[in-house]
């Protein structure tokens, strides 16, 4: 019966090959969880920005009608 065997050449190209791809998979998520940090830190800053517009603005509507 003939068994093939894998070299020691063969073995370490498998592992690294693995590592690699372990590797890329790793540095896929974490961008991906950085993007959606960064997205979401973006909306909380806007929503926060808007907020603050309209408190302005109300402010500025109840000076107003104090005054009349």
């Amino acid at each position: 019966m003939d068994h093939e065997r894998l070299s020691n050449g063969e073995i370490t190209k498998d592992a690294l090959q693995d590592t690699v791809e372990a590797a890329a998979t790793a540095v896929g998520t974490v961008a991906t969880v950085i993007t959606g940090a960064v997205r979401d830190v973006a909306r909380a800053v806007g929503t926060f920005g808007t907020e603050v517009f309209e408190i302005r603005e109300s402010v500025r509507r109840a000076r107003r009608d104090a005054d009349e």
